[in-house]
């Protein structure tokens, strides 16, 4: 198979024949044709008018209890959401009394602490049968103590945790230099907008009184943080623990005057990346926290950081028809509607159809021409690119600005000379956030410290931005478009991906689940980049993937791949993740194999009515293991992109 450069989609209507058509029986053709017609309608009807798509984007209840100990603290907590949020999470409940971070998943033990406290805010019984079971589970797993340091920080607000015994991050940490470790940019950026603001509530130590006690949620109430001996000195957890104490030190012998000068600096770093929307980096997390150090730092609830603030958090909301309010971590329509866009392209519909030209003139609009923190490591790059949310011009992303570029590519756009100028900044903005052992990362350059990690206060989850298989498959498919497949910069990304190849043929996920994610993305980028079908790395991949194939003919993953190799490319059949197979097995020439087939009458056979997928399995990441997500539009894109590029021939093509 010979892999073109010129961007086009390379699909044909639903209607046409397929140029093998001979081999594949007439059934499985139907089959597949009706369903990436149903799928066209599905998602046509779902378009905004604007012209961008977004599905729900649901992660785990944590987002609702803290939202409601936020409304709490802040005195602004009312009946009506309160009882919507615990509707929500109390029908999140397993059977166990437990909470996970995923649909199947297991309990976790700060999820089920949160929620527990949330449900106690909304009246709830800790006598109650759902209720008792979650606290004697939570005893069982060592009660708050073991909880992680967020969770704790959310008690110590109220009196139910002691600041003392909490990891410290001093706010002078605003006056790192970039090159000094643990300088605020050697965090990726979601971490940054994160603990800054929490350097603040850390140095102030709040505490408003709490409405009830939590004692049932101690393995002993007497003594609720036991002693544990600290790690060997030599070891890096004994060095960074003993680091820790030292900050808890100088929290006590802090000079006054630096104090409250380093507090003003992070709170003026803080205002400085408030978006236009009033949110910080378009995700809930750093909008929390930022709310709670300006109103520390004296911003009253009236002033206008903090109440556009606290109107972008209601947009967050997602209210379900049962009057359940579900909170979003972060909205993704941009990232929607490229997708979206290279489905839609892909499966047949003309190049100027008035939905795809619409959808282009909305994310040209989006496209972020001013400078952010990224331009810390590279002052003298000129922006060009696409951010993941409706605002957030502080921070684009590289995953997302390739895959728009892809996009875009696929329209037949009014103004041609528009859409070549926005690729042309894309491109000269991607190539110089390739990072120096020739990867990219989702938002930032070399940003691999191995210190941020370490620290006790960084429990939560990932904490940097190393560069991705993934996202640098997508650079490469892209940069392959644009016809710089030879370009030597291109080249050292092709060679980083051929040497991240796992021994058994896959590549691993870091931004969807996982192994199959890694692999879906990769294999194409390679095949549009110039390498034959028949290289031997398009081979192990091409093996594995049939190795792995589900007996229904799906593909699945579950999320515990990331923490057990035993779960690797295991897991019930899903749509998006049976797509990503099928994606990069029709990249390597595959489409008339007997695993393509049974993929592909898979998706057509749990097709609904309707044009749609179900999908209760979370497929993407926000941190692998630690914070999962379920994009409800991957159900429908990438299916659709599958099934079209099989109907069409062009297996190469695509995002």
């Amino acid at each position: 198979m010979t892999a073109t450069t010129d961007g086009s989609a390379g699909a044909i209507p639903p209607d046409a024949p397929a140029a093998s058509e001979s081999v594949r029986t007439p059934a499985a053709l139907d089959g597949a044709r009706q369903a990436n017609q149903r799928a066209i309608e599905y998602l046509l009807d779902h378009q905004d008018d604007e012209g961008w798509w977004k599905g729900d984007l649901e992660t785990n209840v944590t987002m609702d209890a803290e939202d409601l100990l936020l409304r709490q603290f802040l005195g602004i907590r009312d009946e009506k959401t309160t009882q919507a949020s615990a509707l929500f999470i109390r029908g999140e409940q397993r059977a166990d009394g437990t909470w996970a971070t995923f649909y199947g998943g297991p309990g976790e033990l700060s999820t089920t602490v949160e929620a527990y406290v949330a449900l106690r805010l909304a009246g709830d019984d800790p006598e109650a049968e759902h209720m008792a079971k979650a606290s004697a589970w939570i005893r069982a797993e060592g009660g708050i103590a073991s909880a992680r340091v967020f969770t704790r920080i959310w008690l110590a607000l109220f009196g139910w945790w002691k600041w003392d015994d909490l990891p410290q991050l001093p706010p002078e940490l605003i006056y790192f230099p970039k090159w000094f470790p643990l300088n605020i940019y050697d965090f990726g950026c979601w971490a940054r907008q994160t603990i800054v603001p929490l350097t603040i509530v850390s140095a102030k130590r709040p505490v408003r009184p709490a409405p009830f006690a939590l004692d049932e949620l101690h393995t002993d109430a007497r003594d609720p943080n036991p002693y544990k001996p600290l790690a060997p000195a030599a070891s890096w957890d004994g060095a960074f623990q003993r680091l820790d104490k030292v900050l808890h030190t100088y929290h006590k012998v802090a000079v006054p005057g630096l104090r409250r000068m380093a507090m003003r600096s992070a709170g003026r770093w803080i205002v400085e990346r408030q978006e236009n929307d009033g949110c910080w980096g378009g995700i809930q997390p750093p909008a929390v926290y930022s709310v709670i150090a300006l109103h520390l730092l004296g911003y009253d609830l009236d002033h206008p950081v903090l109440r556009e603030g606290l109107a972008s958090l209601d947009r967050f909301a997602v209210w379900r028809e049962d009057g359940a309010r579900m909170i979003e971590a972060c909205q993704s329509p941009v990232w929607d509607t490229c997708l979206a866009v290279i489905a839609l392209a892909d499966a047949g519909l003309p190049a100027d159809h008035p939905a795809l030209v619409k959808a282009a003139d909305w994310m040209l609009v989006e496209e972020i021409a001013r400078p952010g923190d990224w331009s810390v490591r590279r002052p003298q790059l000129e922006p060009g690119g696409w951010a993941f949310e409706f605002h957030n011009d502080n921070y684009p992303d590289i995953d997302d600005t390739a895959e728009v570029a892809l996009a875009l590519r696929r329209v037949q756009h009014p103004d041609p000379a528009r859409v070549d100028a926005a690729v042309k900044r894309a491109t000269t903005w991607t190539y110089g956030m390739q990072s120096k052992n020739g990867a990219w990362a989702a938002f930032d350059v070399d940003n691999t410290s191995p210190f941020p990690n370490r620290l006790p206060f960084c429990d939560f989850g990932e904490v940097i931005d190393p560069p991705s298989a993934d996202v640098t498959a997508h650079v490469v498919e892209f940069l392959a478009g644009e016809g710089k497949a030879h370009d030597p910069r291109t080249r050292r990304g092709i060679t980083w991906l051929l040497a991240e190849q796992e021994a058994g043929g896959a590549w691993f996920g870091r931004w969807g689940v996982n192994y199959l994610y890694g692999t879906g993305s990769v294999v194409p980028a390679l095949v549009a980049a110039g390498l034959p079908a028949a290289h031997p790395a398009i081979r192990r991949a091409v093996d594995w993937l049939e190795s792995v194939q589900n007996d229904d003919g799906g593909w699945g993953e579950d999320l515990r791949s990331y923490v057990d190799e035993s779960w690797v490319a295991r897991g019930e059949s899903t749509p998006s993740q049976t797509a990503w197979a099928l994606l990069a097995l029709l990249a390597a020439g595959e489409r008339d194999s007997k695993a393509v087939e049974r993929g592909v009458a898979w998706l057509a056979e749990t097709q609904r009515a309707d044009g749609s997928w179900d999908e209760p399995y979370f497929t993407g990441t926000g941190f692998p293991w630690d914070f999962s997500i379920n994009y409800h539009l991957y159900r429908q894109v990438f299916p659709l992109t599958a099934l079209g590029r099989y109907l069409g021939g062009q297996g190469h093509e695509g995002g």
